[in-house]
């Protein structure tokens, strides 16, 4: 798989990411994955238990909107999925 105008793939969260999700939210939908680089390759994503408790609340709070948060595992090293 690789990055298209439906997925995205980013090595750590930042709150601007939220308007990628509102965007796709607005749109015909769209997947952001946490914990991988520009390449698609897994990285180290070491506070993803964190992540996987704010990210929602964060959407939940700015968009009141709610929408599928996975977390992955390729190779022994976590990724998120929204």
């Amino acid at each position: 798989m690789s990055e298209r105008q439906n997925i995205e793939w980013k090595s750590a969260w930042h709150d601007d990411y939220l308007k990628w999700i509102c965007g796709f939210a607005n749109a015909l939908g769209g997947t952001i994955c946490i914990g991988k680089d520009d390449d698609g390759r897994v990285v180290e994503l070491v506070n993803y238990q964190r992540l996987l408790e704010n990210i929602p609340q964060k959407i939940r709070n700015s968009m009141g909107i709610l929408c599928d948060i996975n977390l992955l595992d390729e190779n022994g090293k976590y990724y998120i999925e929204i």
